[in-house]
């Protein structure tokens, strides 16, 4: 099954994450045993400001592995937080979870999307994505990698971009 099918199925959403792989391993992994990645036991850490503007908190879900190339992660971003622009060499599929989410593209086409809804963002496509200026928001995002590389990170977006000027 191609990689985007994998997400399609899952319903899932971002992640933008530094590493994913980063984290505990709950129990040692086998071909023939279910992985159970228990509540906490995932990295936890905020946005890092060269990364993102604002307050962004980043809550690993599990790691990307060797028969599944993505990794899964909830991403708070408080009100006009946001990331840098950036891309990801697998593609990203993101769902708002709580709040209303913004996604822009360098055309300056800026997406609005709610709880309950989700954006697949296809691979090599420079974008961005955050809160409303008046709102937090929470997003699940499920990142594909490609050769061990899960984002590329890019510049700043600078106000009048977030705000579509």
């Amino acid at each position: 099954m191609k990689l985007y099918s994998v997400l399609t199925a899952l319903a899932l959403g971002c992640l933008l994450t530094a590493n994913a792989q980063a984290g505990e391993a709950p129990q040692e992994e086998t071909k023939d045993a279910q992985v159970f990645y228990k509540e906490g036991t995932q990295k936890t850490f905020k946005g890092p400001a060269n990364l993102f503007t604002g307050d962004v908190d980043v809550q690993m879900l599990f790691p990307g592995n060797e028969t599944a190339h993505y990794s899964g992660a909830y991403v708070t971003f408080q009100p006009g937080a946001r990331t840098n622009w950036h891309y990801h060499p697998a593609g990203q599929h993101m769902v708002v979870t709580s709040g209303v989410g913004l996604t822009g593209t360098r055309d300056g086409k800026i997406l609005s999307f709610k709880a309950g809804e989700a954006i697949w963002c296809p691979p090599d496509v420079d974008h961005w994505h955050g809160a409303t200026p008046d709102a937090p928001m929470t997003h699940l995002v499920i990142t594909g990698s490609l050769e061990g590389k899960n984002v590329i990170w890019k510049e700043k977006v600078t106000d009048d971009q977030y705000l579509g000027k």
